[in-house]
């Protein structure tokens, strides 16, 4: 089977989510992690290939070229079509990513025009007359204004992109979505004959993506959140059966989280009530050179196998300010990313065969450590966080990349006491 879609997503969790956007839309998909090379390779018959980078915050210079790697590597894998998948927050700085990526991708497939659209409905982002909105807020009034890479203080994504790229910026309103999907190839056409070469779309529900998407169809770079994804997966033709297989996932079940958001908070706090182990990682102990990794796997060894145990790192707002504040923004991420990464070695050496990790950076770090290249995605717990499936060299691993502000409160419990009801 010809691989019908390609897509470069910027973070690894950002990378799970776009590729269970596809899988809903009938698509059997892949997703690899890293930078690809001649050695990569995919599961069989996939009609989507996902290549999640760690490119949202790095130098753009770093970003483009990645990007147009994966890019590479996509269109001899046979994807006419790329997809660049960024967060749905817009996640990002003045400078970039996402306008340097998004020209460089264009520039390589010689596209004079492309559709942008950050929404994710089911995960409460909308775009209304071209301002993001989250859970019916502002995204500048919104918890993400205290992102602690990327504060997002700006709603307006015409604005935002436009201080991002050298090429002309326009919106099509939702008036215009709302009228189908001809109305919007129409008002495309007319924006590039203007000399527009990056247009925003605003969008309220997973209809008006579906709209996006089919008018998307023959764009050869479409750029956005999962929502529009979905949407331009559903105007490809259904991979079949076989894209939507249960695949089994059993064994001792772990959660690494590495991620501050307001929501992973929650679901940390419903995983310590509901009675489970769970130990939090003293960053700044770990940094003076005490063998925290060594005490937290002393704890795990101590912990009953029949149930799921909860290592993190997660702060709240000011916890993280007074780590940041000690050790510097980066070296108290890349502080966290080591520690997390050391211990999934160590948990899945012991035999965890479920790992739920939370954060993009420490899923990156994660799958980097296990040396894990490609999965199979499978089956969503939630909108947007789906299992994968991957083998290392200690066996078949069942992992699961979920972004810090996606899941339920319960995702955690839930997630995990549903694969242990599997294996009984």
């Amino acid at each position: 089977m010809t691989l019908r879609i390609g897509c470069i997503a910027d973070d690894f969790t950002g990378g799970t989510d776009v590729a269970a956007a596809f899988r809903r839309a009938g698509l059997r998909t892949a997703l690899v992690f890293g930078t690809p090379d001649d050695a990569t390779a995919l599961p069989p018959d996939c009609d989507a290939a996902v290549v999640a980078l760690k490119s949202r915050s790095t130098p753009a210079g770093d970003a483009v070229a990645d990007s147009l790697a994966a890019q590479r590597w996509l269109r001899v894998k046979g994807a006419a079509q790329v997809y660049f998948k960024y967060c749905s927050t817009f996640d990002s700085t003045p400078q970039g990513n996402i306008g340097p990526v998004t020209d460089a991708l264009m520039d390589a497939a010689g596209a004079t025009v492309t559709l942008h659209c950050p929404a994710s409905p089911p995960n409460g982002r909308t775009v209304y007359q071209g301002h993001l909105f989250v859970h019916g807020q502002l995204l500048s009034d919104s918890p993400l204004r205290h992102h602690p890479l990327n504060p997002m203080t700006d709603s307006a994504i015409v604005r935002l992109l436009s201080a991002q790229t050298h090429h002309k910026v326009a919106l099509i309103d939702w008036a215009t979505v709302r009228r189908g999907v001809d109305a919007v190839r129409d008002a495309v056409a007319a924006h590039r004959q203007t000399g527009v070469r990056h247009i925003i779309a605003d969008a309220l529900t997973d209809d008006d993506l579906a709209v996006l998407g089919a008018a998307a169809f023959e764009l050869p770079v479409v750029a956005g959140a999962a929502g529009l994804a979905e949407g331009l997966g559903h105007a490809y033709p259904a991979g079949g059966p076989a894209a939507a297989e249960p695949l089994s996932r059993g064994g001792r079940a772990a959660v690494l989280a590495g991620s501050c958001s307001a929501r992973t908070l929650e679901q940390i706090a419903q995983f310590y009530a509901a009675g489970l182990p769970s130990l939090h990682l003293d960053v700044l102990a770990a940094a003076t050179g005490r063998d925290v990794t060594g005490e937290a796997m002393a704890w795990y060894d101590e912990q009953d196998p029949d149930r799921p145990v909860l290592i993190y790192a997660s702060a709240s707002p000011e916890e993280l300010a007074a780590v940041q504040a000690q050790l510097g923004v980066n070296e108290a991420a890349a502080q966290v990313e080591e520690l997390l990464g050391t211990l999934a070695s160590h948990l899945v050496e012991r035999g965890v065969r479920q790992l739920l990790v939370a954060g993009g950076e420490t899923s990156g770090a994660v799958t980097t450590a296990l040396g894990v290249r490609a999965v199979l995605v499978g089956e969503e717990a939630d909108p947007g966080v789906p299992w994968t499936y991957a083998a290392t060299k200690n066996g078949d691993l069942a992992l699961m990349l979920k972004s810090g502000n996606f899941g339920a409160p319960d995702l955690f419990t839930r997630a995990l006491a549903a694969t242990a009801e599997d294996t009984e």
